[in-house]
């Protein structure tokens, strides 16, 4: 299918959102969030006129990875959310590491990256940790502004979409220190969708999770998560169709809770969370400057039990 404008496609590897081992957040008043985040991703769109227009890219590094145009995709590893409240702090793998087109090649490099949103639409900070002066500092590089879209909450997971990052004034001073340029507070940073697996049953206030299964003992024990024992599997709503309509992919034997991209022809475009029973589904557009012929969407899931399944479809000319 031909790519809109300016898409470049995303090679979609196994590191990709990889589930590392996740540790438990502690809320703002010191108290753990009552969900652990068991995977999931945040991409990061740094395609801003203040970075670009002034010859600065992000490029991610590993198991972080560069997706289409200036997006850059980092794996959730850990942290904990609160589907009640919406708030959330969400550790992130790899590195973010800003680099400039000209001048000398000495990369800013951006660890320890940690999202944290405190919910109901209030905003929220991204903390880094990055090299000064010869020694590694805890950095609060950028603000979410209050008054953003509150989460979408879903069994299994929770996601946030269109943060604007602006700097603060410490991230301003290292870009600042770093590039040479001049950067103040508010400076745009990008926009970052999120989305935080809290396994099966995570989803909004009122959703029943599982019963406990009574041992021998009469203690409760936690119902074990289960993940799907065979490989997923993918279709299409149409078989063939007419450039400019509408298709739909419904794909089945997920990860409960897992993420999974959506990916048309080698160009990645969406990002989906498998519901209870593992099932995805996503509507997208055949352009009118579609090619007669073959055509493929892939389903490939980034957390939980990985995998991937393949739809073909064919495409006709319009009248």
């Amino acid at each position: 299918m031909a790519k809109r404008p300016g898409a470049v496609a995303l090679a979609v590897g196994a590191a990709l959102c990889a589930v590392l081992s996740p540790g438990a957040a502690a809320a703002q008043d010191g108290e753990a969030l009552p969900r652990e985040v068991s995977g999931g991703c945040a991409s990061w769109d740094a395609d801003v006129p203040g970075l670009t227009g002034r010859g600065i890219a992000l490029a991610p590094g590993r198991p972080a990875v560069q997706g289409a145009a200036d997006r850059s995709w980092f794996p959730a590893t850990g942290g904990g959310a609160d589907s009640g409240t919406g708030a959330a702090d969400v550790e992130l793998g790899g590195v973010a590491r800003f680099e400039r087109s000209a001048g000398p090649d000495d990369p800013l490099v951006l660890g320890g990256l940690r999202l944290e949103l405190t919910g109901g639409g209030d905003g929220g900070a991204l903390h880094v940790r990055a090299v000064r002066d010869g020694r590694a500092q805890e950095v609060t590089l950028a603000e979410f502004a209050a008054g953003g879209a509150e989460p979408a909450v879903r069994a299994g997971g929770m996601t946030w979409t269109g943060l604007r990052a602006s700097l603060t004034d410490e991230g301003a001073g290292l870009l600042s220190d770093w590039s040479g340029e001049r950067f103040a507070s508010g400076d745009a940073l990008g926009l970052l969708d999120v989305t935080a697996g809290t396994g099966a049953g995570g989803g909004a206030s009122g959703d029943v999770p599982p019963s406990p299964t009574p041992t021998a003992s009469g203690a409760p024990t936690p119902e074990p998560r289960r993940e799907p024992s065979s490989a997923p599997v993918a279709s299409v709503a149409h078989s063939s169709l007419t450039a400019g309509a509408e298709q739909r992919v419904t794909g089945e034997g997920f990860a409960p809770g897992g993420v999974v991209l959506v990916t048309v022809d080698g160009d990645t475009r969406y990002q989906a969370v498998a519901d209870e029973g593992g099932r995805v589904t996503r509507a997208f557009p055949v352009y009118v400057t579609a090619a007669e012929g073959g055509h493929a969407v892939e389903l490939s899931a980034v957390t939980g039990q990985r995998g991937s399944a393949v739809a073909q479809f064919t495409v006709h000319a319009m009248n």
